[in-house]
Formats: structure tokens, C-alpha cells, sequence
């Protein structure tokens, strides 16, 4: 009898700091860099996105929408026996951002550990719970991906700074005889490393490099139309499924250009794509995660639904994973 991974509850956190793109205009301006809302709304589909405060850390978003996703699934986290967290933005260099949501949820004992490919972080940590799961390692996991890009940006690149903000959103996997996770399809190539990256790091006390966010936006955009359709199409063969049987797809919220094309080359309706892009910018990691709570709390998901979850990110990483929710 095969098991499953079914997803038993979702949870998100965004941050009180909610800049919209005049709010952010206005502050860029003051150290002599000019955007507008109409600039980054027409390049983007960005509107808003929210900022952690200077007392908060990965951990603290990823807690609360642990928290959230526990309540949902009707869990005590004493019941967990896996807990990953996707991120690129830790609290510190280690220990592990999962160790800290654990101990701040007040359990201990199960493994829990980072995982980094970043914007495609949370399909990663997915797919790795799944398999897990499956392997009978683990029964019930606690799967998150939170961000705090804000602090890796330089806000003196408008065409990197207006892009992201920050966030965390996670969902509760359960062992169950019932279909849940169907198919997962996971690649990377380091040769596109230098288009997405934060070339710095930790050294003697200092900082070796440049530690804020680089990219070369046309050729992500260029990467990245490619990819999503191959991974999703993967996912759906190994399911023996096709683009008809997708009731939603929830893809990385990056760029409003790469979500369309990515639905009309999968013939979809873009009524059937989960768009919250528009007033969380990119949150890497968090961005699936979180669109997914969004569609689950205001009824748009439901119970025996398909759902075509994608990401691609800085590695370059990329992968899919479809699921009966």
C-alpha cells in the first residue's frame, strides 16, 4: 500500500511593516533613487510588500506562521517528528533556523534542519519532507519557508530593491493512505550562479564581498519561462496526469510577466493562478507558501483540489511539486 504526504494545514506571517510602492518611492528618493509606482507596477505587477522590524529574524516569522499552520491541522507541535525550513536569510550562520522554531514552539527531540535553494527553497524542503514521509522516517512534518530579504538588498538598485520583501508561510505533511503529494521534480545548474546571487560572506570577523542581492534580470526572466513549464510538465508525467487535470497553479511570486507566461504556455485560465505578488513582492522561499495559505483561508482551495505548486531560484535551482490538497 503506498503512503502519501497530505497536506493537514497551512499557516502564513507577514510582517506589520506594509510599504506600498509610493511609500517605498518615497524613501528611495531621499538617498537620490528614483522610482514610481507606476515604474515598478508595469515591470513587475508589484503593488505592495511588507518589511520584518529590526527585532525580527527568520525564526520569528517562520514561528508565527508555524503557529498558524499547527492551529489549522489541529496539532500540538509535540507531535511533529520533522521540521524544515527553507530560507537564505538566517538568523545567523547556525545553528539552523528549524532549531529555533522548534524551540520557540516548545518542543524538542525530532530532526529538524535548513534548507537553501532559494527562491526554490520551499519546493525543495517539500519534496524532501515527502520523501521522508514516505520512507516511513517520518509520520508528521512541519514544512516552512520564511525570508528577510529586506536585509540583503541594496537600496540604491531600484531594479533589485523594489522586488522583495518578507514573510514566512508553512504547511503540516501527514503519512496517509489517501492521495496527497502525486509527483515532485526537482534540477539545478551552478553554471547560472552569477545571475542571482549575494556574493558575500563571513570572514574573520568581516564581511569578504559584496553581501547584497545581484541580478541580471533579463536573464532570469529568460531562464526562468523555460523552466517552470519543463518541471510542471515533468511533474504531471510522472503522475500520468496533464494541464486539464490542474485545478490551480500556485507558482513562485516573482514577476507578474513570469507567472502569465508560465499559465498560457500550460493553457490555463489566468483565473486558475494564485496571485499574491501584487501585495507581498518576492518573498523567495516564503512566496509559495504563502500564496498557498492565501487561496486556502479565502476559500478558493478546496479539499480534493490539484494543485501545481512551481519554483525557480538563485543556483540556479528550480522544480515542481503536484499535489491533491
Amino acid at each position: 500500500m503506498r503512503i502519501y504526504s497530505r497536506i493537514l494545514g497551512t499557516g502564513s506571517y507577514l510582517p506589520e511593516k506594509r510599504l506600498t510602492n509610493a511609500d517605498l518611492a518615497a524613501e528611495l528618493s531621499q538617498q537620490g533613487v528614483e522610482t514610481s509606482d507606476d515604474w515598478i507596477i508595469e515591470r513587475t505587477g508589484i503593488r505592495a510588500r511588507h518589511f520584518a522590524a529590526d527585532t525580527q529574524g527568520s525564526s520569528d516569522l517562520a514561528t508565527e506562521a508555524a503557529r498558524q499552520a499547527l492551529t489549522a491541522a489541529g496539532i500540538s507541535a509535540e507531535e511533529l517528528d520533522l521540521i524544515i525550513v527553507a530560507t537564505s536569510t538566517p538568523d545567523m550562520v547556525f545553528p539552523s533556523v528549524a532549531t529555533m522554531v522548534q524551540h520557540k514552539l516548545g518542543t524538542a527531540g525530532c530532526p529538524a534542519f535548513d534548507v537553501q535553494a532559494v527562491c526554490s527553497g520551499f519546493i525543495y524542503a517539500l519534496t524532501i519532507a515527502d520523501s521522508m514521509i514516505q520512507s516511513g522516517s517520518a509520520k508528521r512534518a512541519l514544512v516552512i519557508g520564511s525570508e528577510v530579504f529586506s536585509r540583503i538588498l541594496d537600496f540604491k538598485d531600484r531594479t533589485t530593491c523594489v522586488l522583495f520583501g518578507d514573510g514566512a508561510g508553512a504547511v503540516i505533511l501527514e503519512a496517509s493512505e489517501q492521495p496527497g503529494i502525486l509527483a515532485t521534480d526537482l534540477h539545478a545548474d551552478g553554471k547560472y550562479k552569477d545571475i542571482l546571487c549575494v556574493p558575500g560572506h563571513v570572514n574573520r570577523g568581516g564581511i569578504l564581498g559584496d553581501p547584497v542581492l545581484k541580478m541580471d534580470g533579463q536573464a532570469v526572466f529568460k531562464l526562468a519561462v523555460g523552466v517552470l513549464e519543463e518541471t510542471a510538465r515533468a511533474s504531471l508525467a510522472k503522475a500520468n496526469m496533464t494541464d486539464a487535470d490542474i485545478d490551480w497553479l500556485i507558482p513562485h511570486q516573482a514577476n507578474i510577466r513570469i507567472m502569465q507566461s508560465t499559465a498560457r504556455k500550460l493553457r490555463m485560465s489566468p483565473d486558475k493562478v494564485v496571485v499574491t505578488v501584487d501585495q507581498h513582492g518576492n518573498t523567495s522561499a516564503a512566496s509559495i507558501p504563502l500564496a498557498l495559505d492565501t487561496a486556502v483561508r479565502d476559500g478558493r482551495i478546496q479539499r480534493g483540489q490539484t494543485l501545481m505548486l512551481e519554483g525557480v531560484g538563485g543556483g540556479f535551482t528550480w522544480g515542481s511539486v503536484l499535489l491533491r490538497y
